[in-house]
């Protein structure tokens, strides 16, 4: 990796608390309003309370059916469209000539914007366009190819038989917990071969990468920034290893990746955490989304278990069901119109997947799991 990381000082200067879009810009204060009631113009599903509570599904009911491209604006990310038709999100995803990653996949700051004091600004292959994304993400996609999952099915059986045998027998248990969160734990530290004892750090820099200050996992940017400074340090002791040593692992790949070896810290980190994320928090999501929805259907329950084969459609169709990302944004390389409206460049678009994988005009019975759906 080119030049050291951040001096381990640098997490004892004070860091400045700002806002980040969508930090509170949007609060709902007393009782959610039922969103037929709310002018359309009003509508916005950028609120992290309709989601704690489960409110969200029918104002993205409404947006898909009356403003499947819905605008809006505010101090701090200035203009965005929530998306939330299927076709619309699939145009858009698809589209990387005019409609770019690059900028950010989550709701930020205007582009032309100065970012506050203590901003970590990240790079990650996931964030790029291609042909950059392509050839960094073919640097660690062996790990997870076909034929390396294949190679590590033992292992995983194994460790997925220990983790439930673990579990209580007839009293109450935290599922999340005790099997989502350890099962996912341990496969991902088994592919970047980090040290077993310390695995629960990847489940709490998960946490933090994604957590809005004040809600519960940090109180504080400075402490968020702190934190992913922690990951950042601990990961370029394991690169400098694997750099002498290398394995098969995610690390070793990065670090002797011919478009990767050469990352300047900020990016490592961006691409650390994205693999995080990404094998951590929406494998545990979809884990446990499979098992609510099975008890919540008891009747696919019944059919899977009448017929195993089914499994392959089964996990295509949990992940519709649940939409572990409920969206990733794009950003408008110019002006162009979208279902109709104009959008400028510069303009910021949601992708809401939660919304697009419940289009009524694409799936039918859209709110129900169907394990054997042929569009899943």
């Amino acid at each position: 990796m080119s030049e050291a990381i951040a001096n381990p000082e640098d997490k004892a200067q004070p860091i400045p608390d700002f806002k980040r879009p969508g930090d509170g810009e949007n609060v709902i204060s007393g009782e959610i309003p039922n969103p037929f009631d709310i002018p359309l113009a009003d509508l916005n599903p950028v609120s992290a309370r309709l989601f704690s509570e489960d409110k969200q599904w029918d104002y993205f009911k409404r947006l898909r059916a009356e403003d499947p491209v819905h605008f809006n604006q505010t101090e701090l990310a200035g203009r965005y469209w929530s998306l939330t038709g299927y076709d619309e999100i699939k145009q858009v995803d698809s589209d990387h000539h005019n409609f770019s990653s690059a900028h950010g996949i989550t709701l930020g700051f205007p582009i032309d914007a100065e970012l506050p004091e203590g901003a970590l600004n990240v790079s990650m292959f996931i964030a790029m366009d291609p042909p950059t994304h392509d050839v960094q993400r073919k640097t660690v996609s062996p790990v997870v190819a076909p034929s390396n999952l294949a190679n590590l099915e033992g292992l995983i059986r194994q460790r997925t038989q220990s983790v439930l045998d673990s579990v209580p027998l007839n009293q109450p248990f935290d599922w999340v917990e005790l099997v989502s969160i350890e099962l996912t734990t341990q496969m991902l530290a088994t592919l970047f071969d980090f040290p077993f004892e310390d695995r629960r750090k990847l489940t709490r820099w998960s946490d933090v990468a994604t957590a809005v200050p004040g809600a519960g996992i940090v109180d504080s940017e400075e402490q968020r920034r702190a934190e992913l400074i922690e990951c950042l340090q601990y990961f370029t002791q394991l690169w400098e290893e694997r750099k002498v040593n290398p394995g098969s692992d995610l690390v070793s790949m990065l670090a002797h990746g011919e478009e990767t070896h050469d990352m300047q810290p900020l990016e490592f980190l961006g691409n650390l955490i994205l693999l995080i994320v990404g094998g951590n928090d929406t494998t545990r999501n979809s884990m446990t989304g499979g098992v609510y929805a099975l008890n919540q259907f008891s009747s696919e329950f019944a059919k899977l278990k009448s017929n195993p084969a089914l499994i392959p459609n089964m996990v295509a169709e949990i992940i519709r069901w649940q939409t572990p990302l409920a969206y990733m944004r794009r950003t408008a390389n110019h002006d162009i119109e979208l279902g109709g409206k104009a959008i400028k460049a510069g303009d910021q678009l949601l992708m809401w997947y939660v919304s697009g994988n419940r289009d009524e005009t694409a799936f039918e019975r859209p709110n129900d799991l169907v394990i054997d759906r042929p569009n899943a």
